[in-house]
This record gives C-alpha cells, structure tokens and sequence, in this order.
C-alpha cells in the first residue's frame, strides 16, 4: 500500500498515495463541513464561501491566483456537498510547493472583499437561474427537501435566492473561523509526490491553521413526502426514493450492489426494461447516497405526459421483483461493473486524491483497494434481496416536475409496494 499518513501538532491530517510512474500530483485540502453545518437563515454560506475562497487574499488578488496556478499549467477548483467541502489542485510535480501554498493562501489569508463579494452573490445567483432551467438537476433539491423537510441536510447546496442575495460578509467569516479548523480537515495529496517532504511544507504552510474545527450536525430525519410542480415542460421529471443507508451500514455495499443492478448502466434492469424493451423513458438511472447517519435510495426517470402512468407502473415492478430474487448473472454483472470502477480510478491522481480525502473524514482511516473489492465481491443475492426489502419498506418520496396530468396520486404511490 502506497498510501502514508502523519498528524501535524495542530492535528491537522496530512496523508500522501505515491505514484512513481507519473509526472503530475494532486493535492487537496478536505474539511467535514458542508450544507448541514448550516442555519436555515445562512442556507448556501458553505458554497458561497468556497465560491469567495478564490477572490482574493492578503497575497493575492483573484486574478493572480488564477495566473499563478495557470503559468504553472495546473489547474484548481473546489466543491461544496451536504457533508464536505474540499479544495484541490492539479499540477506537475514540481510545482507541488505553489499548489500548497496557495490552498493555504485561500483557506487561510481570504479577505472577502465587499466588492468582491457582491459579484460573487450575483454569480451564484446565475448559477441558481441556470440550475432552475434545468429540470433534471434542480428535480434533486426537491426531492432532498421533501425527503428531509425542516432540516439542513434537506436544504439546497446552492442555497436559496432571497438568502444568498442579503448574505453579509461576518456570515462567511463566522462560518470559516468555526469550522475551519485542524480537526475538521484533512490534506491529501496522490501522484508523483515525496510524503516526508509534502508533510514539511503543509506543516510550514498551514501553521496558522487554528486546531478546533467544529463538525456538529443535526441528526438526518428522513420523513418523506411529495413534491409536485405541474409546469409546462416537454418532460416529466421524475424522482423516487427511500430511506437508504449510512456508510457504515452492513448493508452499505449490498445497496450499492444494488443501485448498480437496478439502474448503474445500459444493461441494469430497469435501463433495459423502461428504455430498451418499451421506450418509455430516454434516461432511467438508480442511485445510493449514504450519509454519515442515513441515507437515500432513489431513482430518476425522465418521460412524456402520456408514458408516465405506464413508467410508473413498470418501475414500481421492478423494484417489487428485486426484493424476492437476483439472478446470478445480472449480479455478477453489477459486481464487475462496480469492481472494474474502482481499479480504473487508481490510474488518476485526482480521483486516488478524492477517494483518501473522503475516506479520512468518514471513516478516519484509508480503505485499501483490497478491502473494498473483497467486500464488493462478498456481496450474495440474498444480500441484496434483503437490502431491497429493508430499503423499499420505507415511505416513499416522490419529485416531479414537468406536465403531470398523468401521474397517479402519491397515495396510490405509497401503497404499490407494500
């Protein structure tokens, strides 16, 4: 195994998957802090926050930062979820140093400069409009909120317009000064890198990182429930979920197993079945999201007015079927599918830095290839009939948007499966 790890004083993680064969590295500063970290009055302060990272320090100006990462031909971006937020780079391996450097910079040292600021909010707010035109994103804030109602892992990552426009700078600065903090984040680096001397200079740079972060969050609730627009759309989107599981649920490689047979790909069941066999949908896909206490199952169709009643009916069949029996071939199939991700993934330094980023903050320690293989592989159709029965006897939460004459009534929705 390829992959070190060393605590700072501070108790900052710092952890390194050497990859000799390459001429390039990844780095990526990791804090377990996300959209549940946040109050329903400063909804979207975590993405707007990462969004002002980028405009200016004491050092630096927004433009010098671009430049600087750029003349390097590195490359840099940051993300924000429900449960994370990271900031990453990408450059040649000797330009390890100015890629950390200047994710210190920006973590450290931004000044969230009012001006600044006001253009960033007006960003986020095209970003907001774009997101609403598109319906087979924005179908997945809902059905989040309608699965959660009243609680932040509920709210939207984006955040809300009337919000995001009053957003005052103290709200950021509260925000980093309690969250950013040693115990909060990790930094993780994969590619052409030495751990000794990436550990000295992340020491070096991130000495001023304060040592408490605090990663305290409500409990998930899932509730479930319906969210109906009937809009005048050539589509009708459609997601359907249940109560899923957490990533250190038993059955959290069963459920995955799971996603993958029912909708992971041009040969999963319900693909097959609603597209293939009677051209019902031109998308149907089947996703797991676990959370650190819970989860969601849910699936996602898109379809015409007068194809819904019959979608519907032929989803709901399937999910149904699963729950008795998985024939030996499609599982295998899923297994493969799965396994054959994973391996693919150890070719790119960004992925291998993502993956030691996330796995450091759930589960406190690297989960070697070996292991999740090995578990992928363990999981048996009883296994996943057991899952699909455990997870299909939740309520379920249904999002649609789009002209929904024919959709049924969310009353007869919940009785399909029971």
């Amino acid at each position: 195994m390829t992959v070190r790890i060393t605590t700072l004083p501070n108790g900052l993680r710092v952890a390194t998957d050497t990859m000799t064969s390459v001429e390039t590295a990844s780095v990526g500063v990791w804090i377990g802090v996300g959209t549940r970290q946040e109050a329903p009055d400063v909804n979207g302060v975590a993405h707007l926050l990462e969004h002002m990272a980028f405009k200016g320090t004491e050092r630096r100006n927004a433009r010098q930062i671009a430049e600087e990462i750029e003349a390097v031909g590195g490359s840099m971006n940051a993300q924000t979820s429900r449960e994370q937020t990271a900031y990453f780079v990408k450059v040649l391996k000797e330009d390890v140093k100015l890629g950390v450097d200047i994710l210190s910079d920006i973590l450290l040292h931004s000044t969230y400069d009012p001006a600044e600021l006001a253009r960033e909010r007006a960003v986020i707010l095209q970003e907001l409009g774009q997101a609403e035109d598109t319906p087979d994103d924005v179908i997945f804030d809902h059905f989040q909120e309608a699965a959660f109602p009243g609680q932040a892992i509920g709210r939207p990552v984006l955040g809300k317009a009337p919000i995001i426009e009053k957003l005052p700078r103290d709200a950021l600065v509260e925000f980093r000064t309690r969250h950013y903090g040693a115990s909060s984040m990790v930094v993780t680096a994969a590619g052409n890198i030495d751990h000794d001397a990436f550990v000295e200079m992340t020491r070096l740079a991130f000495a001023k990182l304060p040592p408490a972060g605090d990663t305290s969050y409500e409990s998930a609730r899932y509730v479930g429930g319906e969210f109906r627009d009937d809009h005048d759309l050539e589509q009708v989107h459609l997601a359907i979920g249940f109560p899923g599981v957490s990533y250190a649920d038993p059955d959290y490689y069963a459920s995955m197993v799971l996603a993958t047979l029912l909708g992971g790909g041009m040969s999963s069941r319900l693909f097959q079945e609603i597209r293939e066999q009677r051209g019902l949908a031109y998308g149907v896909s089947a996703y797991a999201a676990p959370y650190l206490d819970g989860g969601v199952f849910g699936v996602y169709a898109g379809t015409g007015e007068k194809e819904t009643p019959e979608l519907v009916q032929v989803l709901f069949e399937q999910l149904a079927g699963v729950r008795e029996s998985v024939p030996e071939e499609e599982l295998h199939r899923a297994r493969t599918q799965m396994r054959a991700g994973i391996l693919m993934s150890l070719e790119s330094t960004s992925a291998r830095m993502e993956a030691l980023g996330s796995q450091l903050l759930i589960y406190g320690r690297p989960i070697p290839v070996e292991e999740m293989v090995r578990k992928i592989d363990a999981v048996g159709a009883a296994d996943v009939a057991h899952v699909a029965r455990r997870v299909f006897a939740g309520r379920p939460t249904l999002a649609a948007l789009g002209p929904l004459g024919g959709l049924e009534p969310y009353d007869k929705l919940v009785t399909r499966l029971a």
